[in-house]
C-alpha cells in the first residue's frame, strides 16, 4: 500500500518532494487520532497510567504531523525580497517544533509514572485491552516503516524526527504492555510507574539526538563528504585548475545549497581561457549537484624550481609535524639575507593547540633547518 500511495503522489504532485512529505504528515494524522481514542478508552477503564498517557502521547503525535505538513508547505515558498535564498530552513525549525512534542511526551510520563509510584492504584486484566495495545504497536511499527520510505524519498528531517517518534512509542507501548501484565497478575501496582519512568528517560534521550542533528543544520554543520568530494572532482576533472582549496558550503535548507571555492590556475594561463573554464565548471556543478557555486580564480606559480624546491621543503616539515596539516596559497619572496616563504595554512581543530602553539613548533623546525627562512603564515581551519 505504502509503494501505491508514493507513486500516486508522484504522477499527481506538482512538488513531489512537497507532496510526499504532505502524505506523511496526513497518514499520521489519521492513524495518530484512531490510537489515542482507543487507548484512552481502554487506559480509562483499566485505570493504567502507562496506556493513559500513551493515548495522550497519541494526540501529541497528530499535533506533530500538522507541524509536518506546515513545514513542507512553508519552507517550499519561494524566494523573496526579505528571503533572497528562499524559506527552506523552516523545515529545521519545524522539526525543532516536533522534538518539543517528544520532550513533552517523556516529561509527561515520568511524571505520571512518578505519581504512580508514590499512589499506586489497582489494575484491571482484560485480554481486549491487550489486543488493542499490541495492535497499537504493529500500527506504530507500520507508520515508522513509512515514514522512513518518505524521509529516504525526500531527505525531509520533519520525516526523520516522526520516524523516531514512531519508534519511540513502540517501546513506551511495549513498556506499558509489560506494566500492565505485572500488575495484573502479581499485584504489584508499583511496576506500571517504574518501567513508565524508565521509558521517559529513553524518550528524552531520542529527544535530545534529534535537537542535535536540527541544530547541527540550524547552526552551520559541515557539508556531507561525499558533496565535497564531488565538488572537488568536477573541478579537478579541468586540467587548467591545479588544486582546490577554501571550499565553503552553505545550506540555506533542502536543495538550497549556496557553495563558493578557490581554484589553483597556472599563474602564466590565459586569463580569458581560464575565466571560460571556470564558468563551465559552475554551470556543470549547478547541474549535476543542483547547487549554487562561486568560484575564484586563485594564479600560482608552477614548473619553477626554485619555488617547487622550498614547496617541497614546507610539505615535508609541515608533514613531520602532523599529518593532517596542509597549505596552500605558496609564494616565495627571495631577500639579500633571507627567503621568505608566505603561504595559508589550514590545521585539523585541536582544543590542546593554539594557533600561536602550532607557529611556534612551525618555526622552530624551519629554525632547525636553515636559519634564512623566514615564514608569513595565516592559520586557518578547514570548512568543510
Amino acid at each position: 500500500m505504502s509503494n501505491l500511495l508514493i507513486k500516486y503522489v508522484k504522477a499527481k504532485a506538482k512538488d513531489q518532494r512537497e507532496g510526499l512529505s504532505t502524505l506523511g504528515g496526513f497518514f499520521g494524522i489519521f492513524c495518530n487520532t484512531l490510537l489515542c481514542i482507543f487507548k484512552f478508552i481502554v487506559g480509562s477503564v483499566s485505570g493504567s497510567v502507562s496506556i493513559t498517557a500513551d493515548a495522550i502521547n497519541n494526540l501529541s503525535d497528530a499535533g506533530s504531523s500538522v507541524v509536518t505538513i506546515a513545514g513542507a508547505k512553508l519552507s517550499n515558498k519561494p524566494v523573496d525580497e526579505e528571503h533572497p535564498f528562499g524559506h527552506g530552513r523552516i523545515e529545521y525549525i519545524s522539526a525543532l517544533v516536533i522534538s518539543f512534542f517528544i520532550f513533552l511526551m517523556g516529561f509527561e510520563l515520568a511524571k505520571s509514572s512518578v505519581e504512580k509510584i508514590i499512589n499506586p492504584t489497582e489494575v484491571k486484566f482484560n485480554v481486549w485491552y491487550l489486543v488493542v495495545m499490541i495492535a497499537a504497536i504493529f500500527v506504530k511499527l507500520y507508520m515508522a516503516y513509512f515514514n522512513n520510505k518518505l524521509y529516504k524519498e525526500t531527505d525531509n528531517i520533519n520525516l526523520k524526527a516522526v520516524r523516531q517518534d514512531s519508534l519511540n512509542d513502540c517501546i513506551a507501548t511495549a513498556a506499558a504492555i509489560v506494566a500492565f501484565l505485572i500488575s495484573s497478575f502479581t499485584r504489584f501496582n508499583i511496576a506500571d510507574g517504574i518501567i513508565g519512568l524508565f521509558v521517559a528517560v529513553i524518550i528524552f534521550m531520542s529527544g535530545i539526538d534529534i535537537v542535535k542533528d536540527i541544530t547541527g543544520k540550524l547552526l552551520g554543520q559541515a557539508p556531507d563528504k561525499e558533496l565535497v568530494e564531488n565538488i572537488e572532482r568536477l573541478m579537478l576533472e579541468e586540467d587548467i585548475i591545479v588544486g582546490v582549496h577554501d571550499l565553503i558550503v552553505h545550506d540555506y535548507g533542502p536543495n538550497r545549497i549556496i557553495a563558493s571555492a578557490h581554484a589553483e590556475v597556472p599563474a602564466n594561463a590565459d586569463i580569458l581561457e581560464v575565466h571560460d573554464v571556470i564558468d563551465n565548471v559552475e554551470k556543470k556543478i549547478s547541474k549535476e549537484l543542483k547547487i549554487v557555486i562561486c568560484i575564484h580564480m586563485d594564479p600560482i606559480v608552477i614548473d619553477d624550481e626554485e619555488v617547487d624546491r622550498y614547496k617541497s621543503i614546507t610539505q615535508e616539515i609541515l608533514k613531520s609535524i602532523n599529518e593532517q596539516y596542509s597549505f596552500h596559497d605558496f609564494k616565495v619572496v627571495k631577500g639579500p639575507t633571507h627567503t621568505n616563504l608566505i603561504f595559508d595554512l589550514v590545521v585539523p581543530y585541536d582544543k590542546h593547540k593554539t594557533s600561536a602553539d602550532i607557529l611556534s613548533e612551525i618555526n622552530k623546525r624551519f629554525n632547525e633547518y636553515d636559519e634564512s627562512i623566514g615564514l608569513v603564515i595565516t592559520v586557518e581551519h578547514s570548512y568543510v
